[in-house]
């Protein structure tokens, strides 16, 4: 049986474990976020250091005869860890969100701050882990310990000296130098993706256009991908021939039946630019909800199959839709052919 110091140490890696855990999406959101630089660099090196250091904690507690993740987190009624997967909560949203609007600068110092807490928190879980674990001669768990420890270390200073530079960047963006949204992590990751996208459309063009059907065919992703193309959009990748010389009644105009993807591509290009309330205004009425995931990726033949289920309710919200998107005859006459024999 365990010996009561046994049982803290077990704990305390599954403590490590979870927050290592919590900690990976944090620091994905961060570098989503933080523009091109030293500071982005560093915390990209760290994901890759903080996704080994929870193989390597996962490892041993394996060796200590721990499967699976262990218990939750919260279970151990441990304060300041429960803040860490808080965090990691709070900032698991898309990365749009989080730098639309202004003080983009002061959101990449704020998370470089709660890096520095989160860093901290790390030192001292590692510092009671190795402790104990000498205490009771487990050598193995101290030397991971102490490993780890050293490098969230290296981690805290160089976020220390990283911290200057980005309050002289919030003070730059005081006075009208705040730094393009095409520079951050998530609009690389959108352009790399893209890039990707490409070269296999190239080799496997119809493979390639399934598979982005398919994934539209999730919640969400199709709003997602509209806006993380219009961060990078120049005007000539928009669904709108010459935009920026439109008035605004004639952006509008051109608004019905364009996709969700597109809507969500112009209201992230408008944003970026004019910031028009009307545009904008009228992209937000008609980016509704589609009658069902990835319904713009659907032809006719297959929203006819939709219909013939009999669904009463699903014909209403097609039928609704295709009036003020797709506009398509012959869809519409067989919703209104459904509806009228419900």
């Amino acid at each position: 049986m365990a010996t009561a110091e046994q049982k803290k140490i077990i704990k305390y890696l599954h403590e490590a474990h979870a927050t290592e855990r919590a900690l990976i999406r944090v620091l994905q959101t961060q570098i989503a976020i933080a523009p091109r630089g030293s500071h982005r660099d560093g915390l990209e090196a760290h994901l890759q250091q903080t996704r080994a250091h929870a193989r390597r904690v996962r490892r041993r507690l394996a060796q200590l005869g721990q499967a699976g993740d262990g218990p939750n987190l919260v279970g151990f009624g441990v304060g300041v860890a429960q803040t860490v997967v808080g965090q990691a909560l709070a900032l698991g949203k898309a990365p749009l969100d989080l730098v639309r609007g202004s003080n983009r600068e002061e959101k990449v110092l704020k998370n470089a701050k709660d890096a520095c807490a989160s860093e901290a928190l790390e030192i001292a879980t590692y510092t009671a882990i190795q402790d104990v674990a000498k205490s009771v001669g487990d050598s193995a768990t101290a030397r991971l310990a102490t490993s780890i420890r050293t490098d969230e270390k290296r981690m805290l200073d160089r976020l220390l000296r990283e911290i200057p530079k980005l309050t002289d960047a919030v003070l730059a963006a005081a006075a009208g130098g705040s730094y393009e949204l095409s520079e951050t992590g998530a609009a690389d990751a959108a352009r790399a993706t893209t890039r990707k996208a490409r070269s296999k459309a190239r080799r496997t063009t119809a493979s390639a256009r399934r598979s982005a059907r398919q994934a539209r065919r999730v919640p969400g992703v199709a709003r997602a991908e509209g806006q993380l193309k219009g961060a990078v959009a120049k005007e000539g990748d928009l669904p709108i021939p010459r935009y920026g010389r439109l008035t605004v009644a004639e952006v509008v105009e051109k608004l019905d039946g364009l996709s969700q993807v597109d809507l969500a591509k112009i209201d992230s290009y408008e944003r970026r630019h004019e910031n028009r309330s009307t545009v904008l205004g009228r992209i937000g009425s008609l980016r509704r909800r589609e009658p069902l995931p990835g319904y713009d990726e659907l032809d006719v033949g297959e929203v006819r199959s939709v219909l013939d289920r009999g669904d009463e309710k699903r014909a209403r919200e097609i039928a609704s839709y295709e009036r003020a998107h797709k506009q398509r005859p012959s869809v519409l006459e067989a919703a209104e052919r459904e509806l009228s024999t419900a």
